[in-house]
């Protein structure tokens, strides 16, 4: 990659697969970096954008001679806006395969999760891998400023633009920007938001509702809108990369368990932004600075995943009725547990322990490791209560 880009994990698993499948999908908010990933992996596949409104005019008008023109393959950027495009990909693809070809390739990327989805699993079984490239991990942050406070990470989240820009203005510019045109403008228009300041409302509800469990009926009633109306904009944000639920973990284990999601951002920064923090003194001690520290070790953790190829859906957390808790656990076959827990303190303190010490003989010898991941210097690998600083977890 070229020296002023910052490199992604996720792009040698996208190259393995693209010389085994004939097609690769990207999904993941914008702004995350799909274009310049793609673009940077593949410069010899053309590249279109269906964000210009010309462009998709004239793919939608004849897709036909759109691929005709393009006999080695496309990148196709922000699918999305047409996606019917997966139906004439199928055809191209199938035919190669009835000839014993290997004709095309495509990678196709999307910021709506929910249009794309739909799509590919309708024409696209067994022809393509899907990807998500969410914002810039702790570890690609850290390559670019090994020396990034946590504070600095947190309010400035992951959007490699703002990364690049290094600049508390362009971050502030940046991150606004994001906010009006992405979201308030596209996601507004996506749900015909009629009252904006109810939807303003809402979203920066959500951000101050960071790592806590989402009661939609709570939200109903400080928004004044219908609880459908709440959980169809939740719907949306989550569709459309701004948000995501993290579900609790449902075991026979005993106990009466929460069945309530807990609420997170994609990106810290656009949380932050909507929070008002603007400088890393006032992060330093915003009354929320746990929860966004806890969102984004969880997000480092999900991109653990995706990053893999593998899904959100190995995360989830504990919580029972008498309100012990354990941030996150880590669910692998067969039904085997990774628990972690998550402290944004800098100082080692043993009672960080006491929920995964009440949660190990509940599930026995189901569970594979404890794990407090913090802000100190202190560590310790070992599978029972290890510790870890943030910007070394691994797995």
């Amino acid at each position: 990659m070229g020296k002023q880009l910052i490199d992604r994990t996720l792009a040698s698993s996208i190259s393995d697969t693209f010389r085994i499948l004939p097609v690769v999908t990207l999904t993941g908010p914008r702004q995350s970096g799909k274009t310049t990933l793609c673009r940077e992996l593949f410069p010899d596949l053309p590249y279109v954008s269906l964000e210009d409104a010309d462009m998709l005019a004239e793919v939608q008008a004849d897709p036909k001679a759109f691929f005709n023109r393009h006999p080695k393959g496309v990148i196709i950027d922000e699918a999305h806006h047409f996606p019917n495009v997966f139906s004439y990909i199928q055809v191209i693809v199938d035919e190669d395969r009835f000839q014993g070809t290997d004709q095309h390739h495509y990678i196709v990327t999307g910021s709506s999760n929910l249009a794309m989805m739909e799509r590919i699993t309708q024409s696209m079984a067994g022809r393509t891998a899907v990807y998500s490239l969410l914002p810039l991990s702790t570890a690609e942050i850290m390559s670019r400023q090994p020396e990034a406070s946590t504070s600095k990470m947190l309010l400035y989240g992951g959007f490699p633009a703002v990364w690049m820009a290094n600049n508390e203005t362009l971050r502030h510019q940046l991150l606004s920007n994001y906010y009006t045109t992405y979201i308030e403008r596209d996601l507004r228009a996506l749900i015909n938001v009629k009252d904006l300041q109810a939807f303003q409302i809402f979203i920066r509800l959500c951000a101050s509702r960071v790592g806590q469990e989402f009661n939609a009926s709570a939200v109903s009633n400080e928004v004044g809108v219908s609880v459908p109306t709440i959980k169809h904009w939740l719907s949306i944000l989550a569709a459309s990369y701004v948000v995501y639920l993290l579900h609790p973990y449902y075991t026979n284990i005993g106990k009466r368990l929460t069945k309530t999601p807990k609420l997170y951002f994609y990106d810290t920064g656009i949380a932050a932004f909507l929070l008002g923090i603007t400088t890393e003194q006032q992060m330093d001690v915003h009354p929320l600075r746990g929860s966004l520290f806890e969102n984004m070790v969880i997000n480092d953790m999900l991109k653990l995943e995706l990053n893999r190829g593998n899904n959100m859906q190995q995360l989830f957390f504990y919580r029972d009725k008498s309100q012990r808790e354990v941030d996150v656990l880590r669910i692998l076959p067969p039904n085997l547990v990774e628990a972690y827990e998550i402290k944004s303190a800098q100082t080692w303190n043993s009672e960080f322990f006491a929920n995964l010490n009440y949660l190990r003989p509940l599930l026995k010898d189901r569970m594979l490791k404890t794990m407090v991941v913090y802000d100190g210097s202190q560590e310790n690998a070992g599978a029972d209560n290890g510790i870890i600083n943030f910007r070394h977890l691994r797995w």
